[in-house]
């Protein structure tokens, strides 16, 4: 009875699992189709802590910093008549884009998927959000984060 009951447990705790992983014992991570890409010689702990402190560099607010994922949210202020028209008024709330970094790797190689949204309403009922396309800008913030995480990182 003991050995049924503990396999059992191990099967529930293996699909507790948040996905498969690769060799360093991380989670791998797969990107949508949105989503941008880049590969990084450093660790995934390294890359976290050179994202969040740019981040505070530049004032964008850290809304979630795990050893994995970093969401950042920078709100933009006044009225925009191109993303009222495309993706609705935000007139119940702030508009901000929503940056979340997810991140997996060994010592000296992380594979880096950022994804981002516009949200309308940000924290209200009405709140929505779309997801942006990559582009230019977004993929130079990541080249700026690889150039910064391996400058620091000693591999």
């Amino acid at each position: 009875m003991k050995k049924l009951i503990f396999i059992g447990l191990t099967a529930a705790l293996a699909a507790c699992q948040s996905g498969p992983s690769n060799r360093s014992g991380q989670p791998a991570i797969r990107a949508d189709a949105d989503s941008q890409t880049i590969q990084i010689n450093a660790s995934p702990e390294t890359v976290r802590n050179t994202l969040v402190d740019s981040a505070s560099a530049r004032g964008t607010i850290v809304q979630q910093n795990e050893p994995n994922m970093v969401v950042m949210e920078s709100y933009l202020r006044g009225e925009n008549a191109v993303f009222d028209n495309e993706f609705g008024p935000s007139d119940a709330g702030e508009r901000a884009y929503r940056i979340r970094v997810r991140f997996s790797g060994s010592q000296c190689s992380t594979n880096v998927v950022q994804d981002i949204a516009l949200v309308n309403n940000i924290y209200t009922p009405e709140e929505r959000a779309f997801q942006v396309p990559a582009n230019s800008a977004s993929m130079q913030n990541l080249q700026r984060l690889k150039a910064n995480a391996e400058s620091s990182s000693g591999c």
